[in-house]
């Protein structure tokens, strides 16, 4: 390790906070502008954004020697964006959820999740599974444009005065001639500037995080193992991490959930059906397809009960993501370092915590669904 290392982990930390600030500003102004809801944003633009660290890993690993990291890196990043990115923003503040993301979104995140480990059973994620990802992917994202498109046309957004989200303003030259003026081509012109620095930064501030973060460890002796179950598994989630949790600070939360949301479908239906496709067939490892699989889908089933929970995500619920999460890296790293215990840690987890916390989280759901039938039919506002 030399002195570059950790001067090179500081400034790539702080590039990552930087840009994910400037991408949170760009985006909620580019879509009050606009008119476009701050969450159609989230699960677009911000949200194919910082997974394009992703996209470039598993395409790179597709075309490698080692296609079947790409399966790894989508499953393991949607694992971690949810349990501990969702986890931390909520511990921040608690956030509020969209209805459009409880009744659309989040029932798309679990359906395309299953359709995931379904097409991984026979062993094998085949070129044509690929196609119909994409396909998928480009289905879904056209239904998101035509939601703000319908959106933009019901109306500007609340709080936005019309001139300012679509139209020029008209003032008197000294010849009293009207002279038109774009205030608002210059403003959406600095918010896609502020967007595009954004993502920049994100990325430059990710590879050198990474490269100092590796080299600091390697020199304090941690193992390349869990290095690579910590810094390197983690590092394509990084721009997904900060954004959410500056949007979260910025209390843009339809932005920090939207994200998350719109990230884990973009890396199953874009970033994993372009790998599929290009490499002719990801393998799927008998590990992978026993646990990192049905966690992922475990864990996007878990977002409906704790989103419908109040429409918020609070900080209880963020504080037992991070716990899951931890417990999830648990038993990855007993697996391999402690191959006798991890059995025993994943009977307890599978036998007991796991259902406790499914019985909870049902009860509460439909409790919740019940006093909203109740209000309703009482004629008070839910």
């Amino acid at each position: 390790m030399t002195l570059a290392d950790p001067i090179r982990f500081l400034i790539g930390l702080a590039l990552l906070v930087w840009g994910a600030e400037r991408l949170v500003r760009g985006a909620s102004s580019f879509a009050r502008r606009l008119g476009v809801p701050p969450l159609v944003i989230g699960l677009t633009v911000v949200a194919f954004g910082t997974s394009s660290p992703e996209l470039a890993v598993s395409i790179g690993s597709s075309l490698s020697d080692r296609p079947e990291i790409a399966l790894g890196n989508v499953v393991g990043s949607n694992i971690f964006n949810v349990l501990l990115i969702l986890g931390a923003s909520a511990l921040i503040t608690p956030l509020a959820v969209s209805a459009r993301l409880v009744r659309f979104d989040v029932p798309v995140m679990i359906g395309v999740s299953a359709l995931v480990l379904l097409l991984a059973l026979n062993g094998t994620i085949g070129r044509v599974d690929g196609v119909l990802l994409l396909a998928t992917g480009a289905l879904y994202f056209f239904l998101l444009y035509r939601g703000a498109r319908a959106n933009h046309q019901a109306g500007p957004t609340p709080g936005v005065p019309p001139k300012a989200a679509s139209e020029p303003t008209t003032t008197a030259s000294s010849s009293g001639a009207p002279v038109r003026r774009g205030p608002a081509a210059g403003g959406l012109f600095r918010d896609i500037l502020a967007v595009v620095l954004g993502l920049a930064f994100l990325f430059l501030g990710t590879h050198w995080l990474l490269k100092g973060a590796i080299a600091i460890a390697t020199a304090l002796g941690v193992s390349p193992l869990i290095i690579g179950l910590t810094i390197v598994a983690a590092g394509t989630s990084l721009p997904e991490l900060v954004t959410s949790i500056a949007a979260a600070a910025r209390k843009e939360q339809d932005i920090a959930v939207g994200n998350v949301v719109g990230s884990n479908v973009f890396n199953l239906l874009f970033v994993l059906g372009a790998a599929a496709t290009l490499s002719g067939g990801l393998a799927v490892e008998r590990e992978t397809l026993q646990l990192d699989l049905p966690v992922m889908l475990a864990v996007a089933v878990a977002c409906l009960p704790v989103f419908f929970t109040g429409s918020r995500i609070g900080r209880w619920e963020g504080l037992l993501f991070l716990a899951y999460y931890v417990a999830y890296m648990t038993f990855v790293a007993l697996e391999s370092l402690a191959p006798a215990v991890a059995p025993a840690f994943k009977a307890v987890m599978l036998g007991l915590v796991v259902p406790l916390t499914a019985v909870t989280l049902g009860v509460i759901a439909w409790r919740q669904w019940h006093a909203t039938r109740r209000e309703r039919g009482s004629g008070e506002p839910v």
